[in-house]
């Protein structure tokens, strides 16, 4: 899971780009797509609604042409006196009857060589209760069933008008096709008394035929009366069907003038277009689906599968592209954080674009500034640490050189010229290690000597009361230690720690405590008062300045300084109980 997390985090830009690009391809290639479906259907909405628009036109033509025969038969039927004979005069003999019904047959078969040209069938009533129809097997198919039905009652309210209605009760035969019904109040031009009723029935099946040419799938036609009851359409189910909301569609757009309206209608999302048709009091409306003629139109799986391929395409080269800018980059990110404070030389390797390479070159000449500067500032340093030594080594108290040239007076006064000459040949390795040498360090063994040198003068200036007892671990004579760290403390213990007495010991030890080197100065003199351990700098001793005149803060800052915090000087003193002084120093040999 982090080895994942690792990886992520590399290359993080790179997912990051590439999510972006994808989401904006995909945004891209579904906007294209939305938008060019609703161009589609905009075109389509625009064309679709003028070309219905004018096969509406046509259709009505047809049932303008339908209606004018009907109309023409109607007229001459009302003219006709054999006709009216027929269904006003009563029967005198059965003669009479035969007579007059093949009179008035003869009448109706010319009549309807007007309508020859459509599936028609006549049928008169009258009030005498005679009728009489061209092919009763067509319908009706029971004319007491009819002068007692709603197309009758209908016709009767409105005597001076053709009405066009469904019949679906009176149907010839079991094909439960129903019939469309033309039927006209027969009267006398002068009194208006009404003698009879005319009735033109066409089936349905036949009645669709004006429009059916013109419909397709998707494209559909309906025909509505005024209560919104579908008379014919092409889609069967509908017929006889009430449908009030696309009746109130129709109504709208005859009142507002609207060539189209964008609706949903049985179930779908239709663009309707709608003509009224005053003769025959019916709406024709226009159904078109949407969805399946834009199915049509355009093929929506085809511009999927093309958006699909253009998205996989794009998101390819998107890739390449990214993962070649990138990868420079997640080079260079997994590079960079190699470099710690003690590693400045993990320069990258350049490579990538232009702009990738300029970045690495700035980057791996930033790397050669650094090393500059840092190696300027470790010289600088040395050569300042050099300079405090130097001086440091100018810095020997001179009472220290009196106090011990005027002992080496008085003992060759004395004549003890042998003591007198030690003593000089002690003073001379003294300073020929403190001042002639410039090396920062020395080993252990010569700074033992030092020290015995030291010592043996301060013998010989004070006397032998203090003894000096050294500690040394096999082990440990050839470490190098800092010059000068020794002699501070051992000159603290000699003219602090026994001034309320003239008698006691000092011990020097040397050890190794793992990869440490310890230095411990310990003495049994008084001890010192209000020291701060933690802080050495603050301590009671930290400003009494010795024969070299380095203060026991020198020493510390000096060994951090070189070998860094974990190093230094540890001091654990208490009144009367004596002090020990730890000095840690890390192992070197050279």
């Amino acid at each position: 899971m982090r080895g994942f997390l690792d990886k992520f985090k590399y290359h993080g830009l790179f997912i990051k780009m590439f999510m972006v690009t994808l989401v904006s391809i995909v945004t891209v290639a579904l906007l294209t797509s939305l938008v060019t479906i609703q161009m589609s259907e905009k075109l389509f909405m625009n064309t679709f609604s003028i070309t219905n628009s004018k096969i509406i036109s046509q259709i009505k033509a047809n049932f303008e042409s339908f209606n004018y025969s009907i109309v023409t038969a109607s007229n001459n039927v009302q003219q006709n006196g054999t006709i009216k004979g027929f269904l006003t005069n009563p029967d005198l003999n059965s003669t009479t009857s035969l007579k007059s019904y093949y009179q008035a047959s003869q009448q109706m078969e010319r009549i309807q060589s007007n309508v020859a040209a459509y599936p028609v069938m006549m049928t008169i009533t009258g009030v005498n209760r005679k009728s009489h129809s061209n092919d009763s097997t067509y319908w009706p198919n029971s004319l007491e069933k009819l002068r007692n039905s709603m197309l009758t009652v209908n016709t009767l309210v409105e005597p001076k008008r053709l009405l066009y209605q469904l019949d679906k009760e009176n149907i010839s035969g079991l094909d439960e096709d129903p019939v469309i019904v033309a039927s006209r109040a027969l009267m006398e031009r002068t009194s208006g008394n009404q003698y009879g009723i005319l009735y033109f029935a066409i089936k349905e099946s036949d009645f669709k035929r004006f429009y059916a040419s013109f419909t397709s799938g998707g494209n559909d036609v309906a025909i509505l009366d005024q209560s919104g009851i579908i008379v014919s359409s092409n889609r069967q189910e509908l017929i006889g069907k009430e449908n009030q909301d696309l009746l109130t569609y129709a109504q709208e757009m005859e009142e507002k003038g609207l060539a189209f309206k964008d609706v949903s209608v049985l179930g779908e999302n239709s663009l309707v277009l709608s003509e009224y048709l005053p003769v025959y009091d019916f709406y024709l409306v226009n159904l078109i689906d949407k969805k399946e003629v834009l199915s049509e139109m355009v093929d929506f799986k085809t511009v999927a599968l093309i958006c699909v391929g253009i998205v996989l395409v794009a998101l390819i080269i998107v890739f390449l592209i990214s993962r070649r800018l990138t990868k420079s980059l997640t080079l260079l990110a997994r590079q960079m954080p190699r470099i710690t404070k003690n590693n400045f030389d993990n320069y990258i390797t350049v490579s990538g674009s232009y702009e990738i390479k300029e970045l690495g070159k700035a980057y791996n000449y930033m790397l050669d500034e650094l090393n500059e500067y840092v190696r300027k500032l470790i010289q600088t340093q040395k050569d300042q640490r050099n300079a405090e030594l130097s001086a440091l080594q100018m810095q020997i108290n001179p009472h220290f050189l009196y106090n011990t040239l005027a002992s080496v007076k008085i003992l060759v006064q004395q004549g003890n010229k042998e003591k007198a000459a030690a003593t000089i040949n002690s003073l001379i390795s003294l300073l020929q290690n403190t001042v002639g040498n410039i090396s920062e360090t020395i080993s252990v063994a010569q700074e033992l000597v030092n020290l015995k040198n030291y010592v043996f003068i301060n013998h010989v200036r004070y006397g032998d009361q203090i003894a000096v007892n050294y500690f040394i671990a096999d082990d440990c004579y050839g470490y190098h230690i800092p010059k000068l760290i020794i002699q501070p403390f051992i000159e603290n213990a000699f003219f602090h720690a026994f001034q309320e007495r003239k008698d006691g010991h000092i011990y020097v030890l040397f050890s190794r405590e793992d990869e440490t080197l310890v230095c411990e100065v310990v003495d049994n003199g008084v001890g010192m008062e209000g020291y701060d351990h933690e802080n050495p700098d603050h301590s009671a001793i930290s400003t009494s300045h010795f024969f070299s005149g380095i203060g026991i803060r020198n020493v510390h800052d000096r060994i951090s300084l070189l070998y860094g915090e974990e190093y230094g000087v540890e001091i654990v003193s208490n009144i009367g109980e004596g002090t020990r002084v730890k000095i840690k120093l890390p192992l070197h040999k050279t």
